[in-house]
């Protein structure tokens, strides 16, 4: 007996997170995809949730007469062949990603993400903090120029700031500062771990008196010798961040930070226990269906600095940056070291048609701009769709996408790494 034909793609309703650093009505990305209707001016539009994670969850959108609201995990423990048997062996009946849009005005939280060990005692210690037991690695791919800190810089960037930041140098104290700057390339991995964990540790556990005073006279000497000289991009991004979050001692750390500038195109993945903090900019991000969030500077939500400062692994390598790889016309495919998610991005010019492959997960889809047609064999024709459309496709489906209009069509596809099935 031969299998029913998959069901055809779901339309999906998503939620919107009102972040505070959201950028505000229209000028949001997110307010655009999800708001056809006019977007609040005065309201943030930080991201847009596609998936089954709980705080958030996607339902099925269905005809406006019905009023009945169906969840997609409902659906799916209903329908756990859309899932395909392995994921659905793996992770349930959920989604092991989490797909966003983000549309970010003022810097993120200096954070990191537990892995899995670390996040199963949070989760036991503090499960109104650490509300799962799950990891949360990510991934943010540009579609606007976008900002972030990630990971520690270099041993010799480093010691430049000890040397040239006297405000830091402060903080940190002489003991530890004479540590790092002492470090030479040929000592052991870790011994600088131990050197920089202890220097970093001091400057994020500063009393708080002592934090203001250094940003105040940091400023005031930056202020001061703008008039003399250029300042360097790092001075600028500092400069930045105290007017968001005056007093903040992330203002203080993001000297530690790598500074990244991701073109359009270009993506960042972040793993386990690494140090990171958005700043500009607008980005698809996937991640690890989580909550789980150490935070220890700039933000006004509770900060866990100790445990962020023990659980950081402290490497100090300049992430790579991923420009997706083509897996078929119009179609490149970004690709990060985790089981969970990869992320497709399919520009067609219009009158052309992509036909994506069967894979053997779950699918969810986003119609970033443009306009067109999708089409699967199920379906006895095909279902037009426009920007803000987000469409949940089974597993082992063909999909077909058609673009119509003057303007390409900007599709993305989040779904499981295909790395899990082979």
């Amino acid at each position: 007996m031969e299998d029913p034909p998959p069901p055809p793609p779901l339309r999906l309703r998503c939620a919107v997170q009102h972040y505070e650093w959201g950028r505000r009505g229209a000028a949001s990305l997110v307010a655009r995809l999800s708001d056809a209707g006019g977007a609040d001016p005065a309201q943030p539009y930080a991201e847009l949730w596609v998936g089954t994670h709980p705080s958030a969850p996607s339902t099925l959108l269905l005809a406006d007469d019905d009023d009945d609201v169906v969840l997609l995990r409902d659906w799916l423990l209903r329908n756990p062949a859309a899932l395909g048997p392995a994921v659905a062996a793996r992770w349930g009946g959920d989604l092991p990603f989490l797909f966003k849009v983000l549309s970010v005005a003022k810097a993120l939280s200096i954070q990191a993400h537990p892995d899995k060990d670390l996040a199963e005692v949070l989760h036991a210690l503090r499960p109104a903090t650490y509300k799962d037991g799950n990891h949360k690695p990510e991934m943010a791919i540009a579609v606007t120029e976008f900002r972030a800190l990630c990971g520690f810089a270099g041993i010799e960037e480093l010691k430049d700031v000890l040397r040239t930041v006297p405000e830091v140098e402060d903080l940190v104290g002489p003991e530890d500062a004479a540590k790092l700057l002492s470090v030479k390339e040929y000592h052991g991995v870790n011994e600088v771990k131990s050197s920089l964990c202890s220097a970093f540790t001091k400057l994020m556990m500063a009393n708080k008196e002592a934090v203001s005073e250094a940003i105040a006279k940091l400023i005031c000497r930056l202020d001061a010798e703008s008039k003399v000289r250029t300042l360097t991009e790092k001075e600028n991004l500092v400069l930045s961040l105290e007017k968001q979050y005056p007093e903040d001692v992330g203002v203080l750390a993001a000297f530690f930070f790598n500074y990244i500038k991701l073109s359009p195109g270009e993506a960042l993945y972040i793993g386990a226990n690494e140090p990171h903090a958005y700043l500009s900019g607008e980005c698809i991000e996937c991640m690890a269906t989580s909550d789980n969030v150490v935070r220890a500077g700039l933000t006004p939500k509770y900060r866990d600095v100790q445990t962020l400062c023990s659980m950081l692994t402290y490497k100090q390598v300049f992430p790579e940056i991923l420009r997706g790889v083509p897996v078929e016309p119009h179609v490149r495919r970004y690709t990060p070291p985790f089981d969970e998610f990869e992320v497709d991005c399919c520009s067609l010019p219009s009158g052309e048609l992509v036909v994506i492959s069967p894979v053997p997960g779950p699918s969810v889809y986003l119609v970033m701009a443009g306009e067109g047609e999708i089409q699967v064999d199920s379906m006895p024709e095909g279902e037009k769709s426009k920007q803000g459309d987000v469409f949940f496709v089974p597993a082992h489906t063909e999909v077909k996408f058609s673009a119509s209009g003057p303007e390409c069509m900007l599709l993305y596809r989040a779904g499981v790494n295909s790395r899990f099935f082979s």
